[in-house]
């Protein structure tokens, strides 16, 4: 037996404190490679601040991020406890610092409720950092701490006299554990700490950005709480009615008190828009509050129809009853259970029947006393309905005559030989002339393209007429194609199903001007709207060809980007400033014949691909209302607010 087929005692690793965050980050924080655990470092650090505030001790959290890659966050609460620690004979500051399922939330003496319950998040953070300084105002001292990697480099030091108290915490990520998205992005942080303060009203959060020349401060203060937040959500939306409905409610459990409150108003949207927080954590996965609160939603609002006999006929659904909805449940419990360390998705079990109930009882009260906003909510919900079934109805009807799924395949598809979906990709191309060139010069067994004639139709403006939408040519041939069903309802039969997609990989491929990134803004609004898991599960991408072919006789390079060009060009110019450098700028994947095509875009083992994500999807529901809806002053607005920031603009 080799060494490395052994297995025995010798085998077997034990990774000892916060090694085992620095071998498996994404256990702790999520994944370190497309920012979200990057991000949530700085989530852990700055809600151990809002616990502060949640204990009545803590009004402003500043959040600075600093030159050179560093990131501060400083509270003025109580401060972390600087005496020692009987057990492990070091402070309390550096145990909390540096001990996993170590701090003062687990038995609610210090903390009534908390997000940060596991005890692993400062000192997760702190093993995935180059550095970090924990800076602490105490009972008029001032201590300061460092440590690189997780491990202590200094001693718990009295550095001076304060007559404040707080705690600032300091890091710098490793960018050994964390690739690709190393650096912090404004806006994301932004966005999350607006969140916090709507949902902590009266705490100041200010955000200020010293990287650049020029300081970038943003402000949130909001002492209208919940209510505040929705009426945000809907800004660009039209309401139903003008006063958001507050509902409170309070549930006693071993632990201590559970706590609901919620705000919700309907709008002429078409969407939906509930976001869920625990203890202030953003739950983006939803779980168990979110469960309840549909229940209640849809037992209510059909309940006050049959009673007041607006409804006929079957039930309104849920999709029904939340369409146009923007909602914010924020929940409060003593001891709550997660998925995971990263709080996505809330699963204590008794949180439904807590939530479900007290929604259920505040919004039939609501209802009997404001009748008008009740009757307003119940026929929007109808008019719903109705086009819901007229969607379905053309959906059967296109199905029946082939058009849809299990009608055959579309005639100008070229298909691939192989039937693994795991290994099969088709290409949505841009036009005749580039789907040619991509069937010349793809491969066969494993690629298979679907040539498109113009723009499709653009969706966000047709959400009004659904039936429109699948009879549209283009976006019937793609249904057909990819073979896994159309519609974001999955509680629908025949709506879009991940496991039965034909390919595994749909790349979007157009053209590099401004007709090909309107065409593939219109896909990817189709997409989003109708084929929405696609998306969410990474099975949607962006091809990239060239921009450029830079040759010097039979020499040829191919740039895709300026810089590139110009990088090549003086490679090749070499000793001779003078060489005449022939540059062919492709403006259409038509221009490239069949082997160009391939050995740039579409071989596997050089090409390059965008996998197209999402990161919040109610932001990504707002960027399509945006770009793609009918608010023209919306979109104008957003244009110019961005105008500087464009970097490829092609006219």
């Amino acid at each position: 037996m080799t060494m490395d087929d052994s297995y025995d005692a010798a085998s077997i690793q034990v990774l000892e404190g916060l090694e085992a965050v620095r071998k498996r980050p994404g256990m702790y924080l999520g994944d370190p490679h497309d920012g979200s655990a990057l991000h949530h470092c700085i989530w852990e650090v700055v809600d151990n601040s809002v616990d502060e505030h949640l204990a009545g001790h803590n009004n402003v959290v500043e959040v600075s991020l600093n030159p050179g890659g560093s990131l501060s966050v400083r509270d003025y609460g109580r401060g972390i406890p600087v005496d020692l620690h009987e057990e492990f004979g070091i402070s309390a500051a550096e145990v909390i610092m540096t001990k996993l399922h170590a701090g003062g939330k687990f038995d609610n003496s210090s903390y009534k409720v908390s997000g940060g319950l596991h005890g692993v998040g400062v000192s997760a953070v702190n093993a995935v950092s180059e550095w970090m300084e924990v800076t602490i105002h105490r009972d008029g001292t001032i201590y300061r701490q460092r440590f690189e990697a997780g491990v202590r480099v200094t001693e718990l030091e009295t550095i001076g006299t304060c007559e404040d108290t707080g705690t600032t915490i300091s890091f710098k990520p490793d960018t050994s554990i964390f690739t690709n998205i190393t650096e912090f992005d404004f806006d994301q942080i932004d966005t999350r700490l607006k969140e916090t303060s709507f949902l902590n009203a009266g705490l100041k959060i200010i955000i200020s950005d010293d990287r650049g020349e020029d300081q970038h401060v943003s402000e949130h203060h909001y002492e209208g709480g919940l209510a505040e937040f929705v009426r945000q959500i809907n800004s660009r939306r039209v309401p139903m009615h003008e006063d958001v409905i507050i509902i409170q409610g309070e549930k006693e459990i071993e632990k201590g008190p559970v706590t609901v409150e919620l705000a919700l108003q309907w709008s002429d949207a078409f969407s939906e828009s509930i976001l869920c927080y625990t203890n202030i954590i953003r739950n983006k996965d939803g779980g168990t509050h979110m469960s309840g609160l549909r229940g209640a939603l849809t037992s209510s609002v059909n309940g006050y129809a049959k009673k007041n006999k607006l409804l006929k006929g079957d039930p309104l659904s849920g999709d029904d009853v939340r369409e146009g909805l923007a909602a914010v449940v924020s929940l409060k419990h003593p001891d709550p259970s997660f998925s995971s360390q990263t709080k996505d998705k809330l699963v204590s079990s008794e949180v439904m029947g807590i939530v479900q109930t007290v929604v259920y009882e505040k919004l039939n009260e609501f209802f009997e006393e404001n009748p008008s906003v009740a009757k307003m909510i119940v026929n929007k919900a109808l008019l719903a309905s109705k086009a819901r079934e007229a969607a379905r109805k053309a959906r059967d009807l296109t199905r029946r005559k082939g058009v849809l799924e299990g009608g055959g395949l579309p005639g100008k598809l070229a298909d691939c030989q192989s039937k693994d979906p795991k290994e099969c990709e088709i290409y949505l191309v841009e036009g005749d002339s580039a789907g040619g060139s991509a069937k010349t010069g793809r491969d066969r067994r494993t690629q298979a393209i679907l040539p498109l004639r113009g723009k499709i139709l653009n969706v966000e403006r047709q959400m009004h007429n659904i039936a429109k939408v699948f009879q549209n040519n283009e976006i019937q041939t793609m249904v057909r194609a990819f073979g896994a069903g159309v519609g974001n309802n999955s509680e629908e039969e025949g709506s879009f199903d991940t496991s039965k997609l034909r390919y595994h990989r749909l790349i979007i491929m157009t053209d590099a001007d401004v007709d090909g990134a309107h065409i593939r803004t219109l896909m990817l609004t189709f997409l989003w709207r109708f084929m929405r898991p696609a998306i969410t599960e990474g099975h949607v991408f962006i091809a990239q060809p060239p921009l450029y072919q830079v040759s010097k006789g039979k020499m040829s390079r191919y740039a895709f980007s300026d810089e590139e060009r110009d990088e090549f060009i003086e490679d090749l110019k070499g000793d001779n400033p003078n060489a005449k450098i022939g540059v062919q700028r492709y403006k259409g994947l038509g221009e490239m014949n069949p082997e160009q095509l391939w050995e740039t875009t579409m071989d596997p083992e050089t090409r390059t691909m965008l996998r197209v994500t999402v990161k919040e999807a109610e932001e990504t529901d707002r960027m399509f209302e945006t770009l793609m809806g009918e608010d023209v002053p919306e979109r104008r607005a957003f244009i110019e607010r961005y105008a500087k920031e464009v970097t490829n603009l092609d006219i």
